[in-house]
């Protein structure tokens, strides 16, 4: 192989650890979306769940790196879609998702922010993105009425993924994926 040709494609044996390893975390984040289904909200508010399955996104972030995060948490959505939720509860996950890993992705990038500042965000974020999609659908704004209610629920939800994340992350050794 060329010197060009292998410093494009890197090292061939990290890119298929990451591979693997994006998708054991994939995986993990369908199951933390399944159990999240099971595990009853305290309060019985649409849309209000726990996260958990963010954890592996916040993980992914600090590990992987945006580009591998983003890809397990649209192959979580979508997988979990078609499991658990259907079209509607896909479609407010991807917005949700999509604005929270991009709002994370931008805090972290910053370093002002520790990974429980950013885990809060991305709780934020991600009602935020369902709640901008749920208006755009019913074709309301009223719908943002509802942003106080879930603010609260996306910063509780997150700090807690966020402290987990932290804890998990200062256990985990430093290797290289």
């Amino acid at each position: 192989m060329a010197p060009s040709a292998r410093n494009r494609a890197g090292n061939p044996g990290q890119s298929a650890r990451r591979i693997a390893l994006s998708a054991v975390l994939a995986a993990l984040a369908m199951i933390f979306s399944y159990v999240e289904t099971l595990i009853p909200v305290p309060v019985p508010v649409p849309g209000i769940k726990l996260g958990i399955a963010n954890l592996v996104i916040v993980m992914a972030i600090y590990k992987l790196g945006f580009r591998y995060a983003f890809t397990i948490n649209c192959v979580r959505i979508v997988i979990s879609g078609l499991l658990f939720s259907g079209v509607f509860g896909m479609i407010y996950s991807f917005a949700g998702g999509v604005l929270s890993i991009a709002v994370m992705y931008l805090l972290k990038r910053t370093g002002w922010f520790s990974m429980i500042g950013v885990s809060m965000a991305g709780g934020v974020a991600h009602n935020l993105g369902q709640l901008i999609t749920a208006s755009l659908l019913v074709s309301s704004v009223r719908m943002m009425s509802y942003f106080s209610i879930l603010l609260f629920s996306g910063l509780i939800s997150g700090i807690l993924v966020g402290i987990i994340a932290s804890l998990i992350d200062r256990r985990l050794p430093n290797v290289t994926v």
